[in-house]
């Protein structure tokens, strides 16, 4: 079967977002232009990673993103219903110097090969490619930074999670905090 590439470029809306409560989120990065929605099933962690790995990458470049940007986002919801289209298993972040846009693509979870930053080679796993300008990344990110804190809140102690029932500490030698 033949490798499959989404490509969105100035996507109406590019978002990550959340299902579920604290601690039993799923986490999916949406992305939709006038005619399609995708959502993509992805890790926490690749969320947070690629927030922080693309306001470095703007600020590597200087992409002199006015700082109102950063603040403003789109705080709204996931489109629903979430048809997850599939999950990620890897994220590739790059910057299109010609067009000053930043490309962001997510690799599906497959045997295939995972491809590099723009190669569309037959072979590798399905993915979505999100080009955004420096703008829209930026807002993506600040977004998705927001949504990935809003968990449950650390344990001032050790920084794991703490549980609406309580955490047994382990810098506490096992007594339970509240």
């Amino acid at each position: 079967m033949s490798r499959q590439i989404w490509t969105f470029v100035a996507p109406t809306r590019c978002v990550v977002g959340t299902v579920g409560m604290p601690g039993d989120r799923t986490f999916y990065l949406q992305v939709s232009d006038t005619n399609r929605i995708m959502s993509l099933r992805i890790e926490k962690q690749q969320a947070a990673v690629l927030a922080v790995r693309t306001m470095e990458l703007l600020n590597e470049v200087e992409a002199g993103v006015p700082a109102d940007q950063f603040i403003s986002y789109d705080a709204e919801p996931l489109a629903t219903p979430i048809d997850e289209d599939f999950q990620v298993s890897a994220m590739a972040l790059g910057w299109d110097a010609n067009l000053g846009n930043v490309v962001i693509e997510a690799h599906e979870a497959s045997d295939g090969e995972i491809a590099e930053l723009g190669d569309d080679d037959d072979e590798a796993a399905d993915t979505v490619r999100i080009v955004l300008s420096a703008a829209a990344a930026a807002q993506f990110a600040s977004r998705t930074e927001v949504v990935v804190a809003a968990g449950r809140p650390p344990c001032p102690l050790c920084g794991l999670a703490l549980e609406v029932e309580g955490h047994i500490c382990p810098r506490a030698n096992g007594y339970r905090r509240r």
